[in-house]
């Protein structure tokens, strides 16, 4: 039986494009493994990247109707306000002739699985979870014509509602998968998953959920690791990013288990990256960790208010960040860190405490970082225990693709309006970053005196708005002040290029 397991197209979100939610975790490989999994099954697979193609949705329908296949698997990503384009393209698969079975697989599907079933015929079924097991069980059946109904973990349209047999129990051992799948050219970054899950339950994050709360983290063993990574040099691979949601994972284990993968890729003459809590940390791992071949590192911080860190059930706290920064620059590690600003729950004195976290920790003194870190908000997605709080408290506003996002009023409407005047400046900046022919384009950062002036003019314009919400007179209305901001980011900008030319030789 034919299979395609399909990486649809993306389309770039004009307010999410440089959110951390889109990060590798909203694929994690899954669709190579779910492809590596049904073949290692004895089915014949075609894994098609549109994303690496750079094909659009039109081009990818054209390749799924020549190659008909008996099974379309689609790792279904939420791109935000474009997500409705993904579902539009399965309809037009059927109404173009379509006859075999479309699964769904992944993050989006698995949090949003019953009201994606309610509202999108084109889909015959959805993995919920872990999908490799579910898949390769699937495709058998379905090569034999069998029923398919009382697969763990499948959910599917059933008279009167949703079917779904019962839960797939999260695999324990991962070395039990084969590799993915990949689509690499030598000297790629090759992303590779040496642990699944996470053991803390952050009330934004969906990882809990999508394992069905089973095993909240379970490691491949640093054999099985090298394994992968050695196949891949054979490809001329040579710098890897973890995209594990914690890369070093809980307690003894995790240390032990981190310390004798170092020891084994130390050989290899790798350079890595990877995302971790920072009470995971400590000098012996990132001493170590640095020698294998770290080069780059993603701490999730989220804030610097004791407060917020609570509310988001973080299960960390200041010290213990202020701490794994301090460390990682004691190894000559610049961390990158996860965090944000605006949460519906923070007061002003929430948003003071981040400010002078950031400050403290030199957080504040490179334009790309700085233009993030002061303006990132908290996301709340379907099927995260934030989404079902706040639900339950009537402060929910469905928005997005079935409702996938939640809109949330915030408890002080001074935060909120602060939140939306960072996020217009910060996003007005990083999109000029992304521009060639911006005199703030990211590839220019070694004109450093001409990008610290726009680095500046935001964090004093965070604390200039800071000291307005503190004032009992109302606040100006956020339009007006809006267009006061992209004049003085225009301004500002444009001195980046006169600085910059004054820095060129001067030519007689």
């Amino acid at each position: 039986m034919t299979i395609i397991v399909l990486e649809h197209p993306r389309i770039r979100s004009e307010k999410r494009f440089n959110d951390i939610a889109n990060t590798p975790l909203w694929s994690c490989l899954m669709g190579g493994y779910a492809a590596s999994s049904m073949e290692q099954s004895g089915h014949e697979v075609w894994f098609l990247d549109a994303t690496i193609k750079r094909w659009d949705f039109s081009r990818t329908e054209q390749e799924i109707l020549s190659l008909s296949p008996a099974m379309l698997c689609v790792n279904a990503v939420y791109f935000w306000e474009h997500t409705p384009t993904l579902f539009d393209f399965l309809s037009r698969l059927r109404s173009a002739g379509f006859e075999g079975h479309i699964n769904l697989f992944g993050f989006f599907p698995t949090l949003a699985y019953q009201v994606i079933i309610k509202e999108v015929p084109a889909v015959d079924s959805i993995v919920v979870g872990e999908c490799e097991d579910t898949l390769a069980e699937l495709a058998g059946r379905l090569s034999k014509g069998e029923n398919w109904g009382d697969i763990p973990g499948l959910a599917y349209r059933a008279p009167g509602g949703i079917g779904m047999a019962s839960p797939r129990i999260p695999e324990p051992n991962p070395d039990r998968f084969p590799f993915p799948f990949r689509n690499l050219e030598p000297e790629d970054t090759a992303s590779i998953l040496a642990s699944r899950g996470c053991y803390n339950h952050c009330s934004f994050c969906p990882v809990p959920t999508f394992y069905n709360d089973g095993p909240l983290w379970r490691c491949r063993s640093p054999q099985n690791v090298l394994q992968e990574m050695t196949q891949l040099m054979d490809q001329e691979i040579r710098d890897f990013y973890f995209v594990d949601p914690n890369f070093v994972g809980p307690g003894k284990k995790g240390r032990r288990r981190i310390l004798e993968l170092t020891r084994l890729i130390r050989p290899l003459g790798i350079t890595f990256g990877m995302e971790t809590r920072p009470n995971d940390l400590d000098s012996e791992i990132l001493e170590n960790l640095v020698s294998a071949g770290l080069h780059s590192l993603l701490l999730g911080i989220e804030s610097g208010s004791a407060s917020v860190l609570g509310n988001l059930h973080k299960g960390s706290s200041l010290n213990t960040s202020e701490r794994a920064i301090n460390l990682c620059r004691s190894v000559g590690i610049e961390p990158e860190v996860g965090f944000l600003m605006f949460v519906p729950d923070s007061t002003v004195e929430d948003l003071k405490h981040n400010l002078e976290f950031l400050q403290r920790n030199n957080l504040l003194d490179r334009l790309d970082r700085t233009a993030n870190l002061l303006c990132h908000c908290q996301i709340v997605l379907m099927g995260t225990s934030g989404y079902r709080r706040f639900k339950e408290q009537g402060r929910l506003t469905e928005t997005g693709m079935l409702g996938f996002e939640g809109e949330i009023s915030y408890l002080d409407e001074r935060v909120k309006w602060m939140s939306e005047l960072m996020v217009h400046a910060c996003l007005y900046v990083l999109r000029d970053m992304s521009l060639p022919e911006s005199p703030v384009y990211w590839h220019k950062s070694a004109y450093g005196p001409g990008f610290k002036g726009v680095n500046d003019y935001l964090v004093n314009l965070f604390e200039r708005l800071l000291k307005d919400v503190q004032k009992t007179a109302g606040l100006p209305p956020v339009e007006h002040l809006k267009n006061d901001i992209e004049r003085e980011l225009r301004e500002e900008i444009a001195r980046v290029e006169t600085e910059r030319e004054s820095l060129l030789p001067k030519t007689i």
